[in-house]
């Protein structure tokens, strides 16, 4: 080992001593950034939080029985179903047939919602003579598709239902919205960029269970089908559909998910999100580990089944929803209905799985467990189970994404004080509750401490610089930078501007204040000097009894963390999975700062201004909504729907940027450079109609330079 390999591994031996860390964790928090640390420890004990309280209230079955209705209305809200859309005409249609010796096979296609098709195979026994115990396969991604034609996953997954059939069930497997045969989106966040789904509240998740309502819906309408004899099951995205499908509708009696469910800790902590589209996952408003959404099934029987090399979804977080729903089970006396399968083996479709499944179908739909003598076996070709010819032209699955959950329903202008009073309540009540119910509890000590500790303060060329750092909230700490003219005291400065960074705001800053302050920069990756920049601010400063102020919010900056294009996509989704999203966290960040700002000795009593760009003037715009002490707005190229962003949780369904803009200029001052002032019509027009001042609300247009 060279000299300076043993002076590090000598000191890493010593961190692990004093830490009880491993060496290995060690080397990673040495070779990783300030922000990386920041956010692997963020996302533990955010994880943590979220898990102790997990069904923590449930002692009783009396406590079970108060909280279920409750979290069923959460969980169907949080997939997009509140209110639950219209049972509209099923207009179901059997477009053809194929025939074994032991059953028939219908191909059958149905509209869950007016163009929104559900292409199935249903799977009859020949012989029938009574209406017979009934499964609902849903089907994980199997891609079918051969010379450009997309034969449904139903296709991949036919030994399934063929099985089922040779055994005395009625069965039918659906096609999922992706890889079905009109091919629909699971990937929005995954890969496509389409962050607007968290604003909007959507998720593909509620389009599966959506259609899966309807099915019961359609098997219930067929004279061949037992309708209190209903099971579901289905593996991988299946398995995590028939989870969906099992907690919203008690008609599923009898429930095998397969390889569809693990915890957060698992998704967030482990990094195991990375390997799931957005279809697995609710839009988790209320803050949920995934126990709660199993624990929706009991009393109903429940087989939790998964291999023990699964690397989506790893045994460690299944054994521990388990052990989370078993105790639920237990105090229902429902004990004996809950079943846990390991077998042996990696994510796959295995044969022994299937065996588990089909026993305990039979042992709770037909109360018997006969020897299983039958092996699953595919019998036909994908053109033999293809149930469109062509697909419909009036079909909305390649785009329902776009209209699956509801937007809020805006008036053009509001006219009366009462009437502004209602919505600008509703407004804030819905960002606290469903968009921003993440942030930490304002009346815990923790989060009314700042722990405000001065970084340096220094004076050169007629520039006074301060920093000061300051606790977020738990594990995430920012600084704040402090300028204005040398010789002055807070006190006597006639206002703050302070402004909020993104990167390219970070670099011109540091650029302007490294020809005086590199000293204090140091550990800052520098850019080249901005002396211009650097004798305007100089300057300004000589003219006007005014302070600057900057904060660069998480993971911008001093703690930018992993760049990779894959690997911040993922970090985004961690912030979603725990109720969040980066940009609603950065509102806070933005909103402790301005309170570190009035706790810094001086400047309780200067009037506070924000100023940023872009992305973050959204930010900005949000944060002033509940800093009173904000008392000006100045936002450069504000984006004008939340659907090009900042992205919020569930923004999209109460309110849009025009009405947080109508309301900041209610108590702000604000001041919009925008060349198109048709974009704020909403705002200025109820700004005049409510007799607001003039200088509350102003649209500008951009400075020149």
């Amino acid at each position: 080992m060279r000299r300076g390999g043993m002076r590090l591994a000598i000191l890493l031996s010593v961190l692990c001593v004093l830490t009880g860390r491993s060496w290995a964790e060690e080397k990673t928090s040495v070779d990783t950034t300030r922000g990386d640390r920041m956010l692997k420890a963020y996302f533990r004990t955010e994880t943590a939080k979220i898990s102790d309280v997990s069904l923590k209230d449930i002692k009783t079955a009396e406590d079970w029985k108060a909280h279920r209705e409750l979290f069923h209305a959460q969980l169907q809200e949080m997939l997009g179903l509140d209110p639950l859309p219209e049972k509209t005409p099923l207009e179901a249609v059997v477009t053809g047939t194929v025939q074994h010796e032991e059953f028939t096979v219908e191909k059958v296609q149905f509209q869950s919602r007016p163009g929104l098709y559900v292409t199935g195979n249903l799977y009859l026994p020949k012989n029938l003579d009574k209406p017979a115990p009934t499964i609902l396969y849903v089907c994980g991604h199997g891609r079918v598709k051969k010379n450009g034609i997309s034969y449904g996953n139903k296709t991949h997954y036919q030994h399934h239902g063929a099985w089922f059939a040779r055994n005395g069930y009625v069965c039918l497997m659906i096609d999922t919205l992706q890889l079905g045969e009109i091919e629909g989106l699971h990937h929005g966040t995954h890969n496509k960029g389409m962050w607007w789904w968290n604003a909007r509240g959507y998720t593909p998740a509620g389009v599966e269970a959506w259609n899966c309502v309807r099915a019961i819906d359609y098997l219930q309408s067929r004279k061949e089908v037992d309708p209190e004899r209903i099971g579901a099951t289905g593996r991988s995205g299946g398995g995590a559909y028939t989870w969906w499908i099992s907690a919203l509708d008690e008609r599923i009696k009898v429930a095998v998910p397969v390889a569809g469910i693990t915890d957060l800790e698992n998704h967030v902590v482990d990094g195991v999100v990375e390997g799931h589209c957005d279809c697995m996952f609710m839009v988790n408003t209320y803050r949920w580990d995934y126990a709660q959404v199993a624990a929706l099934v009991a009393p109903r029987p429940l087989l939790i089944s998964n291999t023990d090399k699964d690397r989506i979804f790893p045994l460690d977080g299944v054994v521990r929803v388990h052990e989370q729903v078993r105790n639920i089970y237990d105090l229902l006396g429902a004990g004996d209905k809950l079943g846990l399968q390991i077998v042996e083996g990696p994510h796959a479709d295995t044969q022994v799985l299937r065996i588990h499944a089909f026993q305990w179908f039979d042992r709770f739909l037909k109360g018997d467990t006969p020897l299983i003598e039958t092996a699953a076996t595919k019998f036909f070709t994908p053109e033999q189970l293809r149930v469109f010819e062509e697909n419909p032209t009036d079909e909305k699955n390649t785009t329902i994404h776009e209209t699956f959950t509801q937007t809020a329903d805006l008036p053009e202008s509001i006219t009366t004080d009462s009437q502004w009073t209602a919505a600008r309540d509703g407004w804030l009540t819905a960002l606290r509750e469903k968009s921003f119910r993440a942030w930490p509890q304002e009346e815990t000590a923790a989060a009314k401490s700042l722990d405000l500790k001065p970084a340096f303060s220094v004076a050169r060329e007629g520039v006074h610089f301060s920093a000061y750092d300051f606790t977020s909230q738990e594990n995430v700490e920012l600084r704040l930078y402090v300028t204005y003219r040398e010789g002055l005291k807070p006190s006597e400065l006639d206002l703050v501007v302070m402004n909020v960074l993104d990167e390219a705001g970070w670099k011109d800053f540091l650029a302007m204040m490294r020809p005086q302050f590199a000293e204090q920069l140091a550990g800052e990756q520098l850019p080249e000097g901005d002396k211009k920049a650097f004798a305007e601010q100089r300057d300004m400063f000589k003219s006007f009894k005014w302070g600057m102020a900057y904060i660069a919010p998480r993971g911008v900056g001093p703690t930018i963390w992993n760049q990779n294009k894959k690997k911040n996509t993922h970090i985004r989704r961690r912030f979603m999975l725990l109720g969040q999203t980066i940009d609603g966290m950065r509102v806070w960040d933005i909103r402790r700062a301005a309170q570190a700002m009035e706790a810094i000795e001086g400047f309780q009593d200067v009037p506070l201004w924000l100023q940023a760009h872009g992305h973050s003037a959204g930010l900005a715009l949000y944060a002033s909504l509940f800093e009173p002490a904000v008392k000006r707005l100045d936002l450069y190229n504000l984006p004008t729907s939340h659907h090009d962003g900042p992205t919020f949780l569930n923004v999209l369904r109460y309110l849009d940027v025009p009405q947080a803009v109508t309301m900041a200029a209610e108590n702000t001052q604000v001041r919009i450079y925008d060349g198109e002032a048709a974009h704020w019509q909403f705002a200025t027009d109820t700004a005049k109609k409510l007799g607001w001042d003039e200088k509350q609300l102003q649209i500008r247009k951009p400075l020149q330079k």
